[in-house]
């Protein structure tokens, strides 16, 4: 069998979606948002920032460098304890270089959804823009309303709880793969 045969197949890229944990990485989930729902979106005019964050918890998706370098965060999200054991996600939001990779969005939702169940969450809520809602419902989602948030329709959703199993270490968090060659 010749040489010329074999075909050199790039790797994956590999993506940990975990609890924030150091200052660099909640910096660049911060500028992420911004690009996502200010510049992109529109939605918000200089920066999304709420009163939300200071009692929520950021996750967030890193590109892993295979150097060991500490990566890119290439998605976020954010949860928080709205009343005891009803638990919200927000700001969802994937580099648009990255939308294309799989599963980055997936398994931020996921993560948000099992750490919370591992903190005593019951209920699990977010406000999801229209064009989410299949990705959401793949996920075991239920739609409860339709609802106009920030002059955009939205559903609010629930996540069924029995799909998503409590995640005790968070700040580990899990791994997501990308596509070969990304």
């Amino acid at each position: 069998m010749s040489d010329d045969l074999c075909v050199e197949v790039p790797a994956a890229t590999t993506f940990r979606i975990r609890w924030a944990a150091a200052q660099w990485e909640a910096e660049q989930a911060m500028a992420l948002r911004r690009a996502v729902f200010c510049h992109e979106q529109g939605i918000f005019a200089g920066d999304d920032r709420d009163e939300t964050d200071a009692r929520a918890q950021l996750l967030v998706a890193v590109k892993c460098e295979a150097d060991d370098a500490p990566g890119m965060v290439v998605g976020t999200v954010r949860i928080h304890e709205d009343e005891p054991g009803v638990w919200f996600g927000s700001r969802l939001a994937v580099h648009a270089a990255y939308r294309s990779h799989g599963k980055i969005g997936a398994t931020l939702i996921r993560l948000a959804v099992s750490s919370a169940h591992g903190l005593g969450c019951t209920k699990f809520l977010a406000h999801v823009q229209s064009q989410n809602v299949p990705l959401f419902r793949r996920l075991h989602w239920n739609v409860l309303a339709e609802e106009t948030l920030l002059g955009r329709p939205h559903h609010l959703m629930q996540a069924d709880l029995d799909y998503y199993p409590a995640c005790l270490t968070p700040g580990i968090g899990m791994q997501a793969m990308g596509r070969s060659g990304t």
